[in-house]
């Protein structure tokens, strides 16, 4: 698993409302090297860093305990990768959204997003020479997956680095998390 910049410590601990000293218990993480670390005066070994996201993920769920699902789209827009790409930039319009899953079949093979079509008008290609091609020859890596038993850090790290998260249940995609769903938990 990825974690944000140890940097991120300090404002998470502060959002959930958790001194140095709580964190430091819950952890096993001294409150001294907490407070050096916050304040950039060491930089922390993996472990350390590791643990300390852990703890503020699990105090975090427990003092929530919302699901993944609870924020997951759950009527999930996708295209499959044949599709021509006016078709893509149609349903985009119509339902509203910017990036959605390519699909084979109910495989994930990749994403397309507005910014991903902008991008090759840009490029010199005309809308109608884009229009015409299929989302497969232009589409970006797929959106990564996570179990809709994973915790709320682990989604919340994918985000850190991807605009979507796919929600999997035994395989089979159930759910869609993007960065706007997290912010309802604000």
């Amino acid at each position: 698993m990825r974690f944000p910049p140890a940097t991120e410590i300090r404002k998470r601990r502060l959002m959930l409302g958790i001194t140095q000293s709580e964190l430091a218990a819950a952890s096993g993480v001294s409150q001294s090297t907490i407070t050096k670390i916050e304040t950039g005066r060491i930089s922390a070994g993996y472990d350390t860093v590791v643990r300390l996201f852990e703890t503020l993920e699990a105090m975090s769920e427990k003092d929530r305990g919302i699901s993944i699902m609870e924020i997951a789209t759950t009527d999930i827009i996708s295209v499959q990768e044949d599709a021509p790409v006016h078709e893509v930039a149609d349903l985009l319009k119509r339902t509203g959204v910017s990036q959605i899953p390519v699909l084979r079949g109910d495989s994930p093979v990749g994403s397309i997003s507005e910014r991903t079509i902008f991008e090759h008008i840009r490029s010199g290609r005309t809308m109608d020479q884009i229009g015409r091609v299929r989302v497969s020859e232009i589409m970006d890596e797929s959106f990564p997956t996570v179990s809709e038993s994973a915790s709320m850090g682990a989604l919340s790290s994918m985000l850190a680095t991807a605009d979507a998260v796919l929600v999997t249940r035994k395989g089979k995609i159930v759910g869609l998390v993007t960065s706007a769903d997290m912010l309802k938990l604000v």
